[in-house]
């Protein structure tokens, strides 16, 4: 049977090939060696006259980050400020402010995803305090326009700054919903006695299921920072197993009840505490829920604090997020539910990690400007518009200025310097 011949896809000038480089990059996640390799399997395929090196794929995708950062300016549209820092090795931090229009969540008809944002600011600090944050918002806003409110999360360093920005400018500043309650999780479970029991009892449990065939069972890996963000999905796999181990009667001998209770030996004693902890965990989803994919209006606010109601009057919890939505409901920023979640930059940094994991070096440096090009609608006609805008002299300025050295960097001068003194030489 004679097969058709497959359809030529026609990349007519550089400008083509060049957004479709940078596509590969950002949107399939393909490391930058990788493009020409493909290019070059489908040149068949194609009109394609010439493959890039991958190098030229780096350069081109970079100086889409400072073309896109260069494009930013003032708009008429009421917008929210999401702002926050990454963490990485060494002394350095990136702080990423992301724009978020007013409706975005109305639009959306949910929560809103990064196509729904656009990064205003990148800077990069070696020293960071509340000072700096507040000098860096203030470069920011000025270019980009004043929001009607910022969202930060429970960071000290970073609420320091923002208040300070905000109270000179009387900005509202909206608490990140998650870290709120994640901090009202943490008062109060945290130095209960057995909180600690059932945390103890769990991380022994893993142990002892991790190389057995029951490794199906074990729980949820405790983070060691930020634990209570993720806490309801170990309060989920507590309740979960206490349903199996409480089966009435004697289970034959080596059976998987048996077992189970063999290995998790004094977990039914824990049924009254992880009862109420699960409970609690599941309430808080529930109101996460309504309020990241709604916002806050008059309708979820009343919806919320019914809920928060169903919580032991004594509750920590049921007082901090009482209080949580009475302040929240009174920042009336527009006509629209209030944008009260920054997971979104959570997901930004994400990607951003996802992509860079191919590095050898986990270090902060100059493919932080991958950051802007991945919030938006990029298309072929906004990477030519911000790559006509930058070139590659913009790169090593912006490099000098953010990223004066690197982890490498260093470590090639340590050594480079111990080798020339075993060498005899003069160090520098």
């Amino acid at each position: 049977m004679n097969l058709a011949p497959a359809p030529v896809i026609k990349l007519n000038d550089a400008r083509e090939v060049r957004s479709l480089c940078v596509m590969m990059v950002i949107e399939a996640v393909v490391s930058y060696r990788s493009v020409p390799r493909i290019l070059d399997l489908f040149k068949v395929h194609t009109a394609l006259q010439w493959v890039p090196h991958f190098t030229s794929v780096i350069n081109w995708t970079l100086r889409l980050g400072i073309g896109l950062l260069k494009q930013v300016s003032k708009i008429d549209t009421p917008w929210l400020a999401i702002v926050d820092h990454s963490i990485d090795i060494g002394t350095k931090k990136a702080m990423v402010v992301l724009r978020v229009t007013a409706d975005a969540l109305s639009k959306r008809g949910g929560a809103i995803c990064l196509k729904d944002c656009e990064c205003i600011g990148l800077h990069i600090s070696e020293t960071v305090n509340g000072e700096s944050v507040s000098l860096q918002l203030e470069t920011t806003f000025n270019q980009a326009g004043k929001p009607i409110g910022i969202i930060r999360d429970g960071d000290a360093t970073l609420a320091k700054g923002v208040r300070l920005w905000s109270e000179k400018k009387k900005i509202p500043v909206i608490s990140d919903l998650g870290h709120a309650m994640a901090i009202a999780l943490k008062d109060e479970f945290e130095k209960s006695a057995n909180f600690k029991l059932f945390t103890k009892l769990t991380s022994q449990v893993a142990k002892r299921l991790r190389q057995t065939d029951l490794a199906f069972l074990i729980p949820p890996k405790l983070r060691s920072k930020g634990r209570f963000q993720s806490i309801s999905k170990l309060a989920k796999w507590g309740e979960r197993m206490i349903e199996v181990l409480s089966v009435k009667g004697r289970p034959p001998k080596g059976s998987l009840l048996d077992r189970l209770r063999k290995v998790m030996p004094g977990y039914t004693k824990l049924k009254p505490f992880i009862t109420e902890f699960s409970s609690t965990t599941k309430l808080l989803s529930e109101v996460l829920a309504i309020l990241k994919n709604k916002g806050l209006s008059q309708i979820t606010y009343d919806q919320c604090f019914k809920l928060s109601e169903d919580l032991p009057k004594n509750s920590v919890v049921r007082t901090k997020l009482q209080n949580w939505l009475k302040v929240h409901i009174e920042i009336q920023v527009t006509n629209f539910p209030l944008l009260v979640s920054s997971d979104i930059i959570e997901s930004l940094f994400g990607n951003f990690k996802h992509i860079i994991e191919r590095s050898p070096q986990a270090d902060m440096n100059r493919t932080t400007l991958l950051i802007p090009t991945l919030c938006g609608n990029l298309d072929e006609m906004t990477i030519t518009r911000a790559l006509n805008q930058t070139c590659h002299k913009d790169l090593q300025i912006w490099e000098e200025e953010n990223i004066p050295y690197t982890v490498r960097k260093k470590r090639n001068e340590f050594f480079n310097k111990i080798k020339s003194q075993k060498a005899g030489e003069k160090a520098a």
